[in-house]
């Protein structure tokens, strides 16, 4: 199917909104939204609060808006969030909880399997002492992106919120691509949210929503984040012609990332067999693949990117972490088979 005609592997961000969004934005009833007066903003809101087992929700233009929102919500300026070092958060939302909120990031070594070590996540928080900054949350993520898309347990969850009432901290889950990991251990998103005080969980990745996030929480929480994204710039007016692509996200979209999943195991193992690569399988549990060159491959990661352009595929490739291969709707078995195929034509030999 691709996009186009190209083979999109380069992240579940590049989906494009399915033909029922498309005519569900066309169709959507809107009014003022910083007004409350947006009925299709109200329902998705509802809808996603409802989903998440919260109170109330908040529609953000980004899953970074939204994980943004809920640090200056619940931190003050020189406090503390305890945070994995390989988190999205840490890595790629340019430290803005820091450069807007005056807020601490304190990272804790994520491992494989994307969680931290809760000995190091309890040593991380700072004693009562006028030297330090007070510790105030501790963030997750759900899938973990840098540590190849794995899931974390709702038991682990579980574990963190006993550790967070222990030392009187809120927990906050970035849920980016949560629904990916509810498919995978086949329970309700819910099994993850009860943990935690508060959610953001994106509409425009897997589930293929154009734009938009977001975050869940009381209906206490939810007031002050509606300040703070007015705050940002991010109040949006007749935005129900986004949400309703975000109502059909929730209602059709969410049991079908199994197929993503599917195609993905289906992508790793084929990569498996092409010499010249690495992957490790059992890290591939959601949509996506992390893979490298073999040691002696002749060729770099930036001309075998290079290489499979030319042949109509696109992935990711980072200098500490080889390359990635996201799936998502736009993408069938044949493109699987495409992506393989030039994969295999990239690599020409080992070195001598």
């Amino acid at each position: 199917m691709g996009i186009n005609g190209i083979v999109d592997l380069r992240s579940d961000t590049v989906t494009h909104p399915t033909p029922r969004m498309r005519e569900a934005m066309y169709r959507a009833e809107v009014g003022d939204d910083v007004f409350g007066e947006d009925p299709t903003v109200r329902r998705l809101e509802e809808m996603a609060a409802e989903r998440m087992g919260k109170e109330a929700g908040l529609f953000v233009v980004s899953g970074t808006m939204g994980n943004l929102i809920s640090l200056l919500v619940q931190c003050g300026r020189g406090e503390e969030v305890i945070l994995g070092d390989r988190s999205h958060i840490f890595l790629y939302e340019c430290a803005a909880p820091s450069a807007l909120g005056g807020i601490s990031l304190r990272p804790v070594p994520n491992l494989p399997d994307g969680t931290m070590d809760l000995e190091e996540v309890e040593a991380a928080v700072r004693p009562d002492n006028v030297h330090f900054p007070r510790t105030r949350l501790i963030a997750l993520e759900n899938t973990h992106n840098r540590c190849g898309g794995v899931v974390l347990p709702p038991e682990y969850f579980r574990r963190v919120r006993e550790l967070a009432d222990r030392c009187g901290l809120q927990v906050h889950l970035d849920g980016a691509r949560m629904f990916n990991a509810a498919i995978v251990l086949r329970v309700d998103v819910r099994e993850f949210t009860r943990y935690v005080d508060s959610v953001t969980f994106c509409l425009s990745k897997g589930l293929c929503a154009p734009v938009g996030s977001v975050v869940c929480g009381s209906e206490e929480f939810i007031r002050e984040a509606r300040r703070a994204r007015k705050a940002l710039g991010g109040g949006m007016r007749q935005a129900g012609v986004l949400a309703a692509a975000g109502i059909v996200a929730l209602e059709e979209m969410v049991d079908r990332l199994a197929e993503d999943h599917r195609r993905a195991k289906m992508l790793a193992e084929g990569i498996v067999e092409i010499p010249g690569y690495t992957v490790d399988l059992s890290q591939v549990q959601t949509n996506m693949v992390y893979f490298d060159l073999s040691e002696g491959t002749r060729e770099d990661r930036l001309e075998v990117v290079g290489r499979l352009r030319e042949r109509g595929v696109l992935i990711g490739a980072y200098p500490d972490a080889g390359f990635r291969a996201v799936t998502h709707y736009w993408i069938d078995d044949r493109d699987v088979g495409r992506a393989l195929e030039a994969l295999a034509r990239a690599v020409i030999s080992p070195k001598e």
